[in-house]
């Protein structure tokens, strides 16, 4: 008796473009928190501290998140599992749209965090289901209405929340990512699971991450209000440190780690590894204290920008950055990772120091801000080219992984070291930080990014055509 094949079931457009509907979706909703940061900050009464931990929660669920769905995708099916994190997308973006305080903000970024790991989840129902060739194009497009939603959210948000109010700039791009989701849901065939992979979950290393990640952004964080008390610093701490030495443990015996350290010991990993973690640092220190320094009353040294005027303000950045991507692609084929690395890395720190300079006009902002978006936008894309090429086709999801989550860190510590600089610099009964601690920001990072050449140097050329 022969056998009956099933012919391969072929996605229609309708379901491409819904996908493609739902990456503008959520670019948009990503956001919406950058340009607003300052406006939330007075309406929620929060320190510059606290706003870091804002802007970067999402982020970090993300890191979380994203190893974790794509092993359930590929053990429950794809648009299963993609349909559910967005169901967790749409009711964070509800209870940011309602909340009456920061932490019930904080929990509804964590809850969107769930995008990160369901951006990927697209990408392989795509390939499941179109050739190559399509499926390259259908990646693409859907990776540049992701961006172009990012931009469309930096845009919007200021008008949206300074016009109605700052629940509507959450609750207008959520609606969009529950009617993307239903449509997705309607289109979108169902994929098979595949059950070949009875790894588990590890879900003590996903436990111990996030409790690692969760207690340094406390360190630094409350690092200005705990100075005064050394013991409660001085626990948090160790409280940190059983948190690394636990996940390290458990990492390196899991049969299926959710990250494997093992790869560290590859020169070419942890290479990029260091890299991303410096250059995400630079990158979060003018990310953080650009849209700040926008909003510092003209009568004292800023320029007290609406949030309307800090997006379009922040708005050159974003193409920048969307350009930066295949300038660097380009780059790298034509003279290897190591020059775009290398240049990326010049280019950020003249960004990083001209601020520290020269920052009396609103286009010496702009101007700064779109050179250090290009630089990371150039790093990034050459550093994922180097280790893809450097390890075999098997372990690139571990390399990635290793990178992503060295890339959350180097943004969390950016972000909140220039957090607890402002709060540290802020006199008391005052709103203003000092000027100086925006200059000793943007010189540390110019320092800590340059620092990044030894590594750079010690690379190999990468790839040439």
């Amino acid at each position: 008796m022969t056998a009956t094949l099933t012919p391969p079931v072929r996605i229609p457009k309708g379901a491409v473009r819904a996908l493609g509907l739902l990456a503008l979706a959520t670019g948009a909703l990503e956001s919406v928190v950058t340009p607003t940061l300052p406006l939330l900050q007075r309406e929620l009464d929060m320190s510059p501290a606290e706003g870091a931990l804002l802007s970067i929660v999402l982020l970090i669920t993300g890191a979380l998140i994203t190893p974790v769905a794509g092993k359930f995708g590929d053990r429950y099916g794809g648009k299963r599992v993609l349909i559910r994190l967005m169901a967790v997308v749409a009711t964070g973006g509800l209870v940011s749209a309602l909340a009456p305080n920061l932490p019930v903000l904080l929990l509804g970024q964590v809850l969107q965090g769930a995008m990160v790991g369901a951006l990927p989840l697209s990408f392989i129902l795509v390939r499941k289901y179109l050739p190559a060739g399509e499926s390259k194009v259908a990646i693409g497009t859907v990776s540049g209405l992701f961006v172009g939603g990012g931009m469309a959210g930096t845009l919007s948000a200021g008008p949206v929340a300074e016009g109605l109010s700052r629940h509507w700039m959450f609750a207008l791009p959520t609606i969009a990512v529950i009617g993307a989701t239903i449509l997705v849901n309607r289109l979108m065939p169902h994929d098979a699971p595949d059950r070949s992979d009875d790894a588990g979950i590890d879900w003590a290393g996903l436990v111990l991450l996030s409790g690692t990640l969760v207690t340094l952004m406390l360190v630094l964080a409350l690092a200005p209000e705990l100075a005064a008390q050394p013991l409660v610093l001085g626990a948090l701490v160790v409280v940190l440190a059983a948190f690394v030495t636990g996940w390290t443990a458990v990492e390196r015996r899991a049969a299926s780690p959710m990250v494997d350290l093992r790869m560290l010991a590859r020169p070419a990993v942890w290479k990029s590894c260091v890299l991303t973690f410096v250059i995400c640092v630079g990158t979060s220190v003018p990310v953080y204290l650009v849209p700040q320094l926008f909003d510092v009353p003209a009568d004292a040294y800023g320029f007290g920008a609406s949030a309307t005027e800090i997006g379009f303000f922040l708005l050159p950045g974003a193409v920048a950055a969307s350009l930066a991507g295949p300038i660097g692609g380009i780059g790298a084929r034509r003279y290897g990772s190591r020059a775009v690395v290398t240049a990326g890395i010049v280019i950020m720190v003249v960004g990083l120091i001209s601020l520290a300079a020269i920052h009396t006009e609103i286009w010496h902002l702009v101007v700064g801000k779109m050179l250090i978006a290009l630089a990371n936008g150039l790093c990034v894309t050459a550093m994922v080219t180097s280790t893809a090429t450097s390890v075999d086709q098997s372990d690139t999801g571990i390399a990635t992984s290793l990178v992503l989550v060295t890339r959350v860190l180097g943004f969390a510590v950016g972000s909140q070291a220039s957090g607890a600089l402002l709060t540290a610099a802020t006199p008391a009964g005052s709103d203003i930080p000092a000027e100086s601690a925006f200059v000793t920001g943007f010189v540390v990072a110019g320092v800590v990014t340059a620092l990044a050449l030894l590594v750079a140097r010690t690379m190999s050329k990468g790839v040439k055509e």
